[in-house]
């Protein structure tokens, strides 16, 4: 299966780059090129993109707006944004995350990580920065005002619907291990820790694994913490 790849950047020069990388692999290719969110969000839908490659500062619609208009769009809920920025550390990226990206990579990355960072996006999984820490989405999260009273009472009310087993999962989820790193600390498959993940974000009603990490964060069931 082919991933379909749309590249949202204002700079026309990083677009060409980038499409010469995409279409080099043999398992994606670009679909469609966008210079500002408004135009990225239109072609996600009419060239049926699987991952988009968002510029977050982009002039016009910029790439946070881009990226809440994707996700509330029901027809485009296949659809995963991968969030480019050029700081690390950006409050726009939390913001991203809790619009609905499923994660974010520095421009500076290395080719390579930028390919893996659209397999792991189309396949479902909540994307860090390669340079950062596990748990860099939960620091972000903490420098946020997450005090009780703004917290999400939706969500802190939908967490009961979840069994203890999936609660342990987000947990640990939320702290950034994979399947196989929650097999071993739960003493359980990774298939098992699998079905767990997809019932949460089920009841949830998270689109993916970075998303499971916001609501475990907005919701109180984790408590941020910066070291």
């Amino acid at each position: 299966m082919t991933i379909r790849v749309l590249l949202a950047d204002d700079q026309a020069l990083l677009r060409s780059a980038f499409r010469v990388l995409v279409d080099s692999e043999p398992d994606m290719e670009v679909v469609g090129e966008a210079s500002d969110g408004a135009e990225a969000a239109r072609l996600a839908a009419e060239r049926r993109a699987d991952v988009v490659l968002m510029d977050i500062r982009m002039p016009g619609t910029d790439g946070l707006a881009a990226t809440r208009m994707i996700s509330a769009d029901p027809a485009l809920a296949h659809v995963r944004v991968v969030i480019l920025t050029t700081f690390e550390v950006d409050d726009y990226v939390v913001q991203s995350l809790r619009a609905g990206a499923s994660g974010f990579l520095g421009k500076g990355s290395e080719p390579e990580e930028l390919l893996s960072a659209i397999r792991v996006a189309a396949g479902g999984e909540a994307l860090l920065s390669p340079t950062a820490t596990k748990g860099l989405i939960a620091r972000f999260l903490a420098q946020q005002d997450t005090a009780a009273e703004d917290r999400d009472p939706a969500r802190a009310e939908r967490l009961e619907s979840l069994t203890v087993r999936e609660r342990e999962v987000l947990v640990q989820v939320a702290g950034g291990h994979s399947n196989d790193e929650i097999a071993e600390r739960l003493e359980v498959s990774p298939l098992t820790v699998k079905t767990h993940v997809n019932r949460a974000m089920a009841k949830l009603g998270a689109r993916d694994r970075a998303q499971l990490v916001v609501i475990a964060y907005e919701s109180g069931l984790v408590r941020p913490r910066v070291e």
